[in-house]
């Protein structure tokens, strides 16, 4: 029987309940989701990468229980379409929380399926309760010392009061 294996890609700094909920529809969908932190040399990310992998993995232990082992936290650098190839994924992840996204999802899933066709883009609507949160405006709150309990989980939001104590 074939696995079928996603990737899902983002800076994932930091781990949001939108992703959250975007993992937990990949996981209902396929075999293995591989959660892919995208490593840029000119950003200067609030957590290292080996901090969001570690609050990727408490996170998903804690909500995901025995699907947790379905899911690999890797890192890239490259293209996503290399990336999924080196991790033999055959399917890619992209969530939506609004038409802006659509537009461009939409672009990026043609580029992608010139370059790889035999990748597949499935696209995963947010659910209405997290299609507001990104975290970039979870970062802008934490800094400036807001609640951020609404938008992250418990561990997370731990870790972010550490970065930005009040």
């Amino acid at each position: 029987m074939t696995q079928h294996v996603a990737i899902y890609a983002g800076s994932f700094d930091p781990l949001t309940n939108g992703h959250l909920d975007v993992l937990k529809g990949a996981l209902s969908i396929v075999d293995r989701v591989i959660v892919a932190i995208g490593i840029q040399p000119g950003k200067k990310p609030v957590f290292s990468f080996d901090e969001r992998l570690e609050l990727i993995h408490k996170v998903a232990a804690s909500e995901f229980d025995g699907q947790s082992a379905q899911i690999e936290v890797v890192s890239f650098d490259r293209l996503l379409v290399d990336a999924a190839r080196h991790h033999g994924a055959t399917i890619m992840i992209r969530g939506l929380r609004d038409g802006t996204d659509l537009d461009y999802e939409m672009q990026m899933a043609g580029m992608n399926e010139t370059m790889a066709p035999e990748l597949q883009t499935v696209f995963i609507p947010a659910s209405p309760s997290v299609r507001t949160i990104t975290a970039t405006l979870v970062r802008q709150i934490a800094a400036m010392g807001g609640d951020i309990s609404a938008f992250v989980p418990d561990v997370v939001k731990a870790a972010l009061d550490e970065k930005f104590p009040r």
